[in-house]
């Protein structure tokens, strides 16, 4: 009977720290703090030294812990990562995803080598626990921060620290063994494992999106089973791959892509439930991590964990993104900003676990230090991102504002879902509802409790109203900044705001554009015509559909296309602009922006598609 009292005993502690870790997210929103800091700082308070005074030790059960919470979470990285939006952003993002943690590994590991008078093996290794950088705290702390980056940066920091923990897993495993076996195994062996890894991991996790793909279309599941049969997936396909040698983290990670990228049953559900479930993983996987340190013995560590932090955030990480992005014409400013919001998370931590486990000698330094670096990190950065974003230009000078949205599952894969909007006051869609873009089908709106059809909508939609539309999938987000609440300032103009795709000559000068919409043309469009630009990005490759990224919510895409030519294009807004606004400040651009102006206002007049 005991047993069973302490088995409820844990059962019950154990709901309060992930309900204490919930309603801590409202502190963390109120004043910008790290959400990983706060979960970490609770599970410290339940720890032994605490007033909790949980005694907790146990690292196999962390790793189990950590593992499966990792697995889900870099799965909803692949399942979140649309390629078709983050083409020009996928190239730098891998390379930095990559060899930057290789690099980063390599300097942080040769400082803590002659810091700590480690060998090479152990010092580099540490580097590798530390190289990885945390995506959900950054992406928090900008939320909260009411930012929204601009969008090659954004994309390029989603998809590398979404991305660059497989590798960092990589280099840990490796190490690890290398220091039990006190370097006495041959490097071609260390590269023999990291390829098997990784080919295991890659192949391994492509087959089973295509696998989960095909069944959740194939499948006519109950409603409500679709999530939890692709969360199955996602940790047996972690399991499986670990099992035969293989790389699981990058395996749930390229399956989440292949998912993310098709067409599949249930998406919005599938993602909703995603939602819930990382929340889970990280509050879970953080308060264990909590428990698992002893504070009183970090003060022993603080100096050369002070020391470690800072080399990491001013040399480490900096120099390691400048090397993989000056290649790809990253300014310095952005290269700083990327340096900057580098954060340390629970993975360095998780992996910190590993040579314990495994049993390497002196590992208590790897975990007590890779905690005091995660600290700093999340205390210095975490609570300047923010500011560093708007200091470096990084940040969007107009974010879209939030809108209440529902979505609907529709059966089949029609490549289009139906999504909900109530109509509010100063609204694009309330302030100019013939202006709305013709792939936006209204279907049918609730109005003061009637439900009615699109043909029974007399008088257009109102104020009020409760909306739903069919939309294709890849256009759903575009919708908030129409049915969200403008500022004052924008509402009082609505005939000068605009919103959609609109026809525009290939003979158009992109100065012209720029000028006018008042965007940062890329150095290598200067002085070329629409056309001119497709020929020098596809060269004879482009076809109908071929986009160029203009800003931040601009950018032109092929129409018709003769023998490799473009011939038509249109210009597309992914946020409501305010026309008239933008002209007042083309002339300080460019003398030709009042000639481009009057040309678009004729094309104001006409219906966009």
């Amino acid at each position: 009977m005991a047993e069973i009292a302490s088995a409820n005993l844990f059962l019950a502690l154990g709901a309060l720290l992930v309900l204490a870790g919930i309603l801590s997210s409202l502190l963390a929103s109120r004043f910008g703090t790290p959400l990983l800091l706060v979960f970490l700082v609770i599970g410290m308070l339940a720890g032994e030294d605490g007033p909790g005074g949980i005694e907790f030790d146990n690292y196999q059960a962390t790793y189990l812990i950590g593992s499966c919470a990792l697995a889900i979470i870099l799965f909803d990285g692949g399942l979140r990562t649309r390629l078709s939006t983050v083409r020009d952003a996928l190239a730098p993002s891998v390379v930095l995803a990559t060899i930057g943690v290789a690099i980063t590994a390599s300097i942080v590991g040769v400082f803590a080598t002659y810091l700590f008078q480690m060998t090479w093996i152990q010092g580099l290794l540490l580097g590798a626990i530390v190289a990885s950088t945390d995506a959900a705290a950054v992406f928090f702390l900008l939320k909260i921060g009411g930012l929204q980056l601009k969008p090659r940066i954004g994309a390029m920091l989603e998809i590398e620290s979404g991305s660059n923990d497989p590798v960092a897993v990589f280099l840990t495993l490796v190490l690890t063994e290398l220091a039990l076996a006190a370097g006495a195994t041959p490097g071609w062996e260390v590269a023999e494992s990291l390829l098997r890894q990784a080919v295991l991991g890659g192949g391994l996790g492509l087959a089973t999106g295509l696998l989960t793909v095909f069944m959740l279309n194939r499948l006519n599941l109950l409603s409500g089973l679709h999530p939890l049969f692709v969360i199955a997936m996602a940790i047996s396909l972690f399991g499986f791959t670990a099992l035969l040698d293989g790389s699981g983290f990058l395996a749930v990670y390229v399956a989440g892509l292949v998912v993310g990228n098709r067409q599949v049953r249930a998406f919005p559900s599938i993602v909703n439930f995603h939602d819930t479930a990382t929340w889970l993983c990280q509050i879970v996987m953080f308060l264990v991590l909590g428990l698992l340190v002893t504070p009183s013995t970090l003060i022993d560590y603080m100096v050369p964990g002070l020391i470690l932090a800072v080399f990491l955030i001013l040399v480490g990480r900096p120099v390691a993104v400048y090397l993989c992005l000056r290649l790809f014409g990253f300014t310095g400013k952005e290269m700083l900003f990327v340096s900057w919001v580098g954060l340390r998370g629970a993975v360095s931590i998780f992996l910190a676990a590993i040579p314990t486990l495994a049993g390497v000698d002196g590992a208590a330094i790897y975990f007590n230090l890779a905690f005091f670096v995660v600290m700093v990190s999340l205390i210095v950065q975490g609570w300047t991102i923010a500011p560093a974003a708007r200091l470096l230009g990084m940040a969007l000078k107009r974010p879209a504002p939030a809108a209440s949205r529902v979505e609907i599952d529709l059966p089949g894969q029609s490549a289009k879902e139906l999504v909900g909007y109530p109509i509010a006051n100063d609204s694009f869609v309330a302030l100019r509802p013939s202006a709305l873009p013709t792939w936006l089908k209204p279907v049918l709106v609730v109005r003061e409790g009637d439900v009615k059809n699109a043909a029974e909508m007399t008088g257009g939609l109102k104020v009020g109203d409760y909306a739903y539309f069919l939309v294709p999938t890849e256009r759903v987000h575009r919708l908030d900044r129409v049915f969200a609440p403008l500022p004052p300032d924008a509402a009082n103009a609505a005939k000068r705001l605009v919103f959609g795709e609109f026809p525009i000559a290939a003979d158009a000068l992109l100065d012209d554009i720029a000028a006018f919409y008042d965007l940062d043309l890329p150095g290598a469009y200067t002085g070329m015509t629409v056309a001119d630009a497709f020929t020098a990005r596809f060269g004879d490759k482009a076809r109908p559909g071929s986009r160029i990224d203009l800003g931040s919510y601009t950018s032109i895409t092929a129409r018709d296309v003769a023998d490799g030519v473009v011939t038509r294009a249109r210009l597309r807004f992914d946020e409501v602009v305010d026309v008239a606004q933008m002209r007042a400040t083309a002339p300080s651009k460019s003398a030709r922006g009042g000639r481009l102006g009057r040309r678009v206002q004729r094309l104001l007049g006409r219906e966009t598609a």
